[in-house]
């Protein structure tokens, strides 16, 4: 940090197993991608090139290594990855994986309908080759998993071989997680918590009430992710309580009672 602050939480260090921040590239520069990381690297876990944009994005190879340059892992969406296996590619994804020297890879189905136990073979086939994250949760706004069903299909995945679960959004942050406004269905969250552990998920949360309400709820150093690049050095704001959402959240309670801040 440029100076001292009292009363700020402290953050987790990377590489780090908790207080993750994915950022979502969907279809970045490689210009781009200089600038985010030499403003935003420090915050920067683990990028996620939007579901299938890595298909259509020119000089790809030197844009993963310019990532991989810098010390922060990168990998493809999850779509794509559905993509190669409604195609009955999943060898060819193996060795797109290889070919582009990723160490990450996510498996998803928020697209199509698998079965669930196709999808943990994928998950303990991929984890023997990459560390893989897993996303639960549907694509389609209509279609309501109940809590149940999501900790059962968290806790298979984390035991077949992820090493986070995803928590599905968008990148509009309107499905899933969330009602169509956008709105946490806090109950779901919640629910899920007691029986996942905490960094075991990352939560997608692109939109900044989302953010907050993560942070809120389970401190500065919950996983969170789809978050935009021009999003990432204000959503660290956000977990250090120094934006006005979460101002007071992180202050001890004689402060709060001197300036009469709220929660």
């Amino acid at each position: 940090m440029n100076y001292k602050l009292l009363q700020v939480p402290d953050r987790k260090l990377k590489p780090r197993q908790s207080g993750l921040t994915m950022v979502m590239d969907k279809g970045l520069s490689i210009r781009e991608v200089e600038d985010m990381l030499s403003i935003a690297s420090p915050h920067i876990d683990i990028v996620k090139l939007g579901w299938a944009t890595s298909f259509v994005t020119p000089n790809l190879k030197q844009k993963v290594k310019v990532y991989q340059d810098a010390g922060v892992p990168v990998y493809f969406g999850g779509t794509l990855f559905e993509a190669f296996v409604v195609r009955n590619q999943f060898d060819d994804y193996r060795k797109l994986l290889d070919e582009y020297k990723l160490t990450h890879a996510e498996v998803s189905d928020g697209s199509v309908e698998m079965p669930h136990d196709m999808k943990l073979e994928f998950i303990s086939t991929l984890a023997q080759q990459v560390t893989v994250l897993s996303e639960v949760g549907s694509k389609d706004e209509a279609k309501i998993i109940p809590p149940y069903k999501w900790i059962k299909l968290m806790n298979a995945e984390l035991e077949a071989g992820s090493w986070k679960v995803i928590g599905e959004a968008r990148e509009a942050g309107n499905v899933g997680l969330f009602r169509s406004s956008g709105e946490v269905r806090q109950g779901l969250v919640e629910e899920i918590l007691t029986q996942v552990p905490v960094d075991k998920i990352i939560w997608e949360a692109p939109q900044k009430s989302q953010q907050v309400f993560f942070v809120q709820l389970m401190g500065a150093n919950v996983n969170l992710g789809n978050i935009a690049p021009n999003e990432i050095i204000p959503l660290e704001t956000i977990r250090l309580g120094l934006r006005g959402d979460t101002f007071g959240h992180f202050l001890n309670d004689k402060t709060k009672k001197k300036w009469k801040l709220g929660k």
